[in-house]
């Protein structure tokens, strides 16, 4: 994790909570700090899913987990927002020789 600078008053105020036992540590406040921001501002959690999926850290399954939405509504959330989702497709012949191979054609 990367060093944060915080105010002196806010990092006393961290440090008595992990003083007094409410925190383990000031990294374990931060993280749930962190989790409790992303589930009460659901626009940054989907944003950041977002971003996570365009990156390839996560899948568009996982990022709509993440989220709180189903595949669908992700996809349609990022339709709204003007991205557009790159998808690979097999060749016709590609296709030709499976379904030849399954006896369907």
């Amino acid at each position: 994790m990367d060093a944060v600078d915080f105010p002196s008053n806010m990092d006393e105020e961290l440090n008595i909570l992990v003083k007094k036992g409410y925190y383990p540590s000031k990294s374990d406040l931060l993280r749930d700090a962190f989790r409790v921001l992303l589930n009460t501002r659901s626009e940054l959690k989907i944003s950041l899913a977002i971003e996570l999926y365009l990156v390839g850290k996560i899948s568009i399954s996982r990022a709509a987990e993440f989220a709180g939405t189903t595949t669908i509504e992700f996809k349609e959330i990022m339709a709204g927002r003007g991205i557009v989702r790159e998808t690979e497709g097999k060749s016709a012949k590609e296709m030709d020789t499976k379904l030849e191979k399954l006896g369907i054609v």
